[in-house]
């Protein structure tokens, strides 16, 4: 007996009618696009913020390859779509990358959409668009809607250079080391962030960067957006007996511009940073915080876990 999959894919091998969209309280017939895997972003919150040329995609393809076939639905009753469509997530992907391949291979076209924003941030859709891109199938991007960058051009930090890191390590050590990598990078810093380890991981960036400005940038485009700018101390003040609530976006901006210190203020940052961390880690940290170089930095860690 076949499966709702399977179902979902065999509707698709059919030549469809032509299927429309709704827009505006308008029926609007959907043009034939290629054969090609369209990678297209939806909305992150807000769904008026779907494209023209999102919906025209989503309504013309064959198939819609979706992170979750109930969170789509309720896209494609906003809009009046109708395409078939079947999941597309990290516990299925391996399996259904190659029956995708296949319909494409087979002259239909595939979008590739995820449960909000852009498809392959922080999912696993790169591997679909790899495997298509070595089988020599075509991809095309359908921009749209991200949250890292509505989260950059909110928070007021400096954009001109940024780094996206996605979520960070649950655990505080390994959160400790992997902040401690990236001190080294002259730019902002883009992370997800889950509401429960928000004031966690706030006092983590403290002690690794300390005298960062920050940003959290919470619920974007939706009813209750917030975005808070300030101190990281100001930050932790304020989120440590408040547990928000909705998808967090954390804005780290580029280290300070520093004066030259003096081997008292080197020290003082060496010792908060031994407390916490190794050696190299601390030597690493501190050297991206304050702009010395790492040799120097790590000599003077090591003399002051000795003692001298």
């Amino acid at each position: 007996m076949p499966s709702d999959h399977d179902e979902a894919i065999e509707v698709a091998s059919k030549t469809p009618a032509p299927r429309s969209y709704t827009l505006l309280g308008h029926a609007h017939v959907a043009v034939r696009v290629e054969s090609a895997l369209h990678v297209v972003a939806t909305p992150i919150g807000n769904l008026s913020d779907i494209s023209v040329r999102a919906l025209q995609t989503l309504a013309a393809v064959d198939l819609v390859a979706c992170e979750d076939t109930r969170v789509t639905a309720k896209l494609f009753e906003r809009f009046g779509l109708s395409t078939p469509r079947m999941p597309y997530h990290d516990h299925n992907a391996a399996s259904m990358r190659p029956k995708i391949l296949a319909r494409i291979k087979s002259g239909q076209s595939v979008a590739l959409i995820s449960d909000a924003g852009t498809p392959l941030i922080s999912d696993p859709g790169y591997k679909l668009v790899d495997a298509c891109l070595e089988e020599g199938l075509r991809v095309v991007a359908v921009p749209g809607p991200s949250a890292v960058m509505a989260a950059l051009v909110a928070s007021g930090l400096p954009t001109d250079s940024f780094f996206f890191d996605g979520f960070l390590p649950a655990k505080s050590v390994g959160r400790k080391a992997r902040l401690a990598e990236l001190a080294r990078i002259p730019a902002a810093l883009v992370l997800f962030e889950t509401g429960p380890r928000l004031e966690a991981t706030l006092r983590d960036i403290d002690e690794v960067l300390p005298g960062r400005m920050a940003a959290v940038c919470r619920e974007l485009t939706k009813m209750h957006e917030e975005v808070v700018r300030d101190t990281l101390p100001a930050l932790i003040e304020r989120y440590k007996d408040e547990e928000p609530k909705g998808e967090i976006v954390l804005i780290v901006g580029p280290a300070p511009a520093q004066a030259a210190g003096s081997a008292d203020d080197l020290d003082e940052a060496l010792k908060r940073a031994l407390s916490a961390m190794s050696i190299k880690e601390a030597a690493t940290a501190v050297a991206g915080a304050l702009g010395l170089p790492r040799r120097e930095v790590y000599a003077r860690a090591l003399a002051l876990k000795s003692g001298k």
